[in-house]
């Protein structure tokens, strides 16, 4: 395919997104489906298109004057792609499956190619308007900055399995993707993505991943994991565990000494949880399947660190999934606002005087943050909040990047936000609260 096809059906698949209100993997798989003549590198081209446009759509929208899939797209290769007014007229003439020649307006807005000053700050700043004043209560002046960095185009990170190897030879194995060590993380590995339409890396195809030396995980998950600062012969609980990430984490933490206890309300969630079990070499996992009963009841009161990766509105995620960004909705956030509480208050009980409850999400937003954690000391005179700042010095030997700390409590505690704008990272909050009873 040439780039005119490659540009026609990137908007055919945003068409069908917008029309069908569906996640947009599914209409870039369906697409493929239905173009089986579509290569790998075509069908990549296609979804890195596609999901860049979904990354600026506020900003594209407001240098186009209109958020119709075509005008999107087309602004996304000039301006994003960096193929100018002359590449896209080229891409456009020369191939019978492109869209069509543009008009003169299109051609004056991307001419002049700067975002209009009177643009609306949620449009500037890529996110969807109803939660611009959350997140400017988060980040204030820096809003547009952090907006730009949510939707940037995130790298792969990858967590060194230390229980089967160490960060030197996982970096010899990948060398000729491009691998490096993660900023903060002291088992983290980053490989580049590059930019346009360049293939990223399979890493799940690399003898080493099946050999068990890594797995896939976000330098900010992995923090995350890291700051609950578990040790070998402790008893832990990943309490919303899902495909088991950050319960693994804790097994390698650990050094497979001690126990972890992987707990989800729903067990789909759990996934290839038992594939991934077996390929790391933990031997301290324990998971536990929700049943009628509880089965959490004989942990009550005796854990050292219990781990909540909250369920939330994976706010600091939307670099990997911008449609998400676009499909929030209002009840969305108070729906996830109702499960944390619950999710808290199961996490409460099952932690020891002096114990730890690690709270953490995967969301930029305060309402599911340091409200959540505010809420929770109220509720719970029993706990007080850490010094998670210290922690992540700790950590990575580092003192925490400037806007990161984000809340503190009287007598001393702090938690932290962790952005793409400040760390490299996608957006994470952390915070450690501490039994005192």
């Amino acid at each position: 395919m040439k780039d005119g096809g490659r540009l026609a059906a990137a908007i055919e698949v945003l068409e069908d997104v917008e029309k069908r209100r569906r996640p947009v993997q599914d209409a870039l798989k369906d697409w493929g489906l239905a173009h089986r003549f579509a290569g790998s590198r075509d069908r990549n081209a296609v979804g890195n298109l596609v999901f860049d446009t979904l990354r600026r759509r506020g900003s594209l929208a407001a240098l186009m004057g209109s958020d119709s899939p075509r005008a999107l797209t087309l602004a996304c290769y000039v301006r994003l792609w960096g193929r100018g007014v002359a590449g896209l007229d080229a891409a456009l003439g020369d191939d019978r499956h492109a869209p069509a020649p543009l008009a003169d307006d299109e051609r004056q807005r991307l001419d002049a190619g700067e975002i209009p000053a009177d643009a609306p700050r949620w449009m500037r700043a890529d996110v969807p308007d109803w939660l611009e004043a959350s997140l400017a209560r988060a980040f204030g002046d820096r809003l547009e900055a952090e907006g730009d960095g949510l939707a940037g185009r995130p790298d792969v990170d990858l967590r060194v399995n230390t229980l089967k190897s160490d960060r030197d030879a996982v970096l010899k194995a990948l060398d000729q993707l491009g691998a490096e060590p993660c900023r903060w993380s002291p088992v983290g590995v980053r490989i580049p993505t590059g930019s346009a339409d360049d293939k990223p890396p399979h890493v799940a195809s690399e003898l080493s991943y099946k050999k068990g030396w890594f797995e896939i995980q976000d330098e900010g998950s992995q923090i995350a994991a890291l700051l609950s600062l578990a040790q070998a012969g402790e008893q832990a609980v990943d309490l919303c565990a899902g495909a088991g990430g950050k319960a693994l984490a804790l097994a390698a933490a650990m050094e497979n000494r001690g126990q972890i206890y992987a707990y989800d309300s729903d067990k789909r969630r759990f996934g290839d949880i038992l594939d991934r079990i077996g390929r790391s070499g933990a031997h301290n996992i324990q998971i536990r399947e929700p049943r009628k009963t509880d089965v959490l009841a004989d942990l009550a009161g005796r854990m050292d660190v219990v781990l909540v990766d909250a369920p939330c509105t994976g706010s600091g995620t939307w670099r990997r999934r911008p449609d998400a960004k676009w499909r929030l909705a209002p009840g969305a956030l108070e729906t996830r606002r109702e499960e944390q509480v619950h999710v808290l208050e199961d996490a409460a009980r099952l932690v020891r005087p002096g114990g730890r409850l690690v709270y953490v999400t995967c969301s930029v937003l305060p309402e599911e943050n340091e409200d959540q954690v505010a809420a929770f000391l109220q509720r719970h005179p029993d706990f007080r909040l850490g010094d998670t700042a210290a922690a992540w010095t700790h950590v990575t030997g580092a003192d925490p990047v400037a806007g990161t700390v984000v809340a503190t409590a009287e007598g001393g505690g702090s938690a932290l936000r962790l952005t793409p704008a400040t760390t490299g990272t996608d957006g994470f909050f952390s915070a450690i609260l501490i039994r005192t009873g």
